[in-house]
């Protein structure tokens, strides 16, 4: 079925049986409707973690000699934590649980679904989505900068490159340290013959050798680095639970490494029990319409972590809840009413007049 004809033209032309938990919503072949759909939720797992690391340098052995270092990385090490994790719902369309509303009703001229087949509204203007434009920019700035900083220049003078032994290198390099260090020196005594003229350019300078000094002193006493990772886990809503593995040297990882810790997802879900019918609905001319909304069941999600709890959060779920059909006098009189509806769960969001 094609969502955006059918959004265009407001019929669905049905080939074949479609099953759904209400009868009433059940096509039959040759008939003519608008057809929209109940959401679908799923639970997304966002856990954030750093992976920190010191690199030993390449002259780690020379350090105290010759630079005077006396707390030099000794050894490559990696330790990862576990920092936090967010708990969130993604959305998709469930084509189970279709809804239908005939042609001749007049109820689709004024009904809005977005891309996906979902409800969002009863007389009221769709949203369209703004931005897009403005975010492929930002991206594509995000993926230069990516690229221009994965460029990495090795800071050897030319000497170090054309010397034998390991020490003699060594030697080069400290000699290009304590250069760089009195050229700092003369230009902050002002004796330098041709100086920056003015501020800015003194401290562009400066921050040049700065930057040159500390790139070369990493050779002997290592660096540590700090980054932030994040991993995306996404789960369907059941009673099941679910283990996940991280190491502190390794970070995620699978069940088999032996130095993990378990990482706990517990999930309780509660359906949504159907309201009881009111026997004297019809008489009281409780007559309903085809606009059905979802009245969502719910999620207790809780992640657990070396044996304390990590994060806890109670999240609606469309799957587990209810179809219930907006009753037809809603809809009679001069003015109708205004109704939006939310795309994550399908339940009403406001009704004005």
């Amino acid at each position: 079925m094609n969502i955006r004809n059918m959004r265009k033209l407001f019929i669905v032309l049905v080939g074949a049986m479609i099953s759904c938990a209400i009868s009433a919503q059940v096509l039959t072949e040759g008939e003519s409707a608008f057809v929209y759909y109940s959401p679908k939720t799923a639970i997304s797992l966002d856990f954030t973690y750093t992976v920190e690391t010191q690199e030993r340098g390449i002259y780690a052995e020379f350090a105290e000699d010759l630079l005077g270092a006396t707390e030099a990385i000794e050894s490559n090490e990696t330790n990862c934590v576990l920092k936090e994790v967010k708990i969130s719902t993604s959305t998709a369309t469930d084509y189970s649980r279709p809804h239908k509303v005939d042609i001749e009703s007049g109820f689709p001229m004024l009904l809005s679904i977005n891309e996906k087949g979902l409800l969002t509204g009863y007389n009221v203007a769709a949203e369209g989505k703004k931005g897009a434009q403005q975010q492929r920019k930002v991206s594509a700035r995000s993926a230069e900068k990516s690229r221009i900083n994965s460029i990495k220049i090795a800071p050897y003078p030319e000497e170090v490159l054309k010397t034998g032994s390991l020490r003699e290198q060594a030697q080069e390099v400290a000699k290009q340290i304590f250069r760089i260090r009195e050229t700092r020196m003369y230009l902050l005594n002002g004796e330098v013959e041709h100086a920056p003229a003015d501020g800015k350019s003194m401290e562009l300078v400066l921050n040049e050798l700065d930057k040159q000094e500390r790139a070369l002193t990493e050779l002997f006493v290592g660096k540590k680095h700090c980054k932030k990772a994040h991993k995306m886990v996404r789960l369907e809503p059941t009673d099941e639970g679910h283990l996940l593995f991280f190491s502190d040297e390794n970070g995620f990882t699978e069940g088999d490494n032996i130095d993990a810790d378990t990482i706990e997802i517990r999930m309780t879900c509660r359906a949504q029990n159907a309201a009881p019918a009111d026997p004297k609905a019809k008489k009281k001319g409780g007559e309903l319409s085809q606009i059905v909304y979802n009245i969502p069941g719910q999620c207790e999600v809780n992640v657990l972590y070396k044996g304390r709890q990590l994060a806890n959060r109670e999240v609606p779920v469309a799957q587990l809840g209810i179809d219930v059909a907006l009753p037809k006098s809603l809809f009679t009189g001069k003015e109708l009413p205004k109704i939006v509806f939310s795309e994550k769960t399908g339940n009403i969001v406001s009704i004005s007049k």
